[in-house]
């Protein structure tokens, strides 16, 4: 089990509109921040802006760069690991094609002409169908995690093993840590390769766009409008579980059309009993607990298709 944090702030797009250093004197955090950037891959020094912002205060734990020094030190592991992720490209692929086909029948059903009886329970099963489809993803997904995990028991070879001293030193030694966003398969694949979770006990959390997204239970990839045609919002993998209760759908001012209710509802059931949260620039969270505070910009998308700013309670 993970241990659970002192407080969790997640936050919506750093880059043009960066919050980040306000949500670290609301909670006076004065020292020392270790940043992971992996999910930038190769361009993960590039943090002259976040340090800057920070106060020059920042320590990049570099885990892009420590993992390529893992793979060429252990030639055996790397080839192994390579494997792992084709199969897990693989098992989103073919999971891809039956979501596809799944919504499609869901549009279908939601559109056609019935007794509203009889509508209302075939959108109930389709809707649950594609929940059914996604949580089978999730156990696949798990399922060659494990697998991998207790053949190679990666954290006690001695090249992991020695980066991960490093680490805990390191994040021992800071006061809060802060996730970044980019790619955020690279990023929970990083955070994984190294066990990151097992050091954050006790430390107080920042995180935004794919760094949020990769502390709560489950990954969900969106985009209302892509560039390359109509998206449909699909389960990438579990996430560290950090955060529980919420779907966090970063920069969402961009990649969810709000005002297309049929399409929102459809998430929103999907992803019921978890909350789905859009977090545009400037939004952010405190989180104690599950429980909610310092809560800024953040838009709740119920269940009806219907959207609101989140209530938090008092800090």
């Amino acid at each position: 089990m993970v241990a659970a944090s002192r407080a969790i702030v997640l936050l919506g797009a750093q880059r043009f509109n960066p919050t980040l250093g306000e949500a670290a004197d609301e909670l006076g955090v004065r020292g020392k921040i270790a940043t992971i950037t992996a999910g930038w891959q190769e361009r993960e020094t590039e943090d002259d802006d976040l340090r800057e912002h920070l106060g020059e205060r920042t320590i990049n734990l570099r885990l892009h760069a420590r993992a390529d020094v893992i793979f060429r030190e252990d030639p055996e592991f790397r080839d192994a690991h390579r494997a792992r992720q084709a199969l897990l490209r693989h098992r989103q692929d073919f999971y891809r094609i039956r979501l596809e086909h799944e919504l499609a029948a869901q549009h279908v059903i939601r559109n056609r002409v019935a007794p509203a009886e009889i509508l209302a329970e075939e959108s109930r099963a389709s809707i649950q169908s594609i929940r059914d489809l996604d949580r089978w993803h999730l156990e696949q997904c798990s399922h060659v995690r494990r697998d991998f995990e207790e053949k190679w028991k990666w954290v006690e070879r001695d090249a992991i093993a020695k980066q991960r001293a490093e680490l805990q030193k390191i994040i021992g030694d800071v006061d809060a840590v802060a996730i970044a966003g980019g790619h955020v398969a690279i990023l929970l694949n990083r955070l994984e390769l190294f066990g990151i979770a097992d050091f954050l006990k006790g430390k107080t959390l920042f995180a935004w766009c794919a760094g949020a997204m990769a502390l709560s239970e489950r990954v969900i990839l969106f985009h209302d409008t892509p560039p390359q045609g109509p998206g449909a919002a699909e389960v990438l993998d579990a996430g560290l579980g950090l955060v529980k209760g919420i779907v966090v759908l970063p920069q969402s001012e961009f990649r969810i059309k709000l005002d297309d209710t049929a399409r929102v509802r459809t998430m929103a059931q999907r992803f019921a009993p978890s909350t789905c949260l859009g977090m545009p620039a400037r939004s952010r969270m405190t989180v104690r607990r599950n429980r909610y505070s310092h809560v800024h910009d953040i838009v709740q998308i119920a269940v009806d298709g219907t959207h609101a700013p989140l209530a938090g309670e008092a800090a």
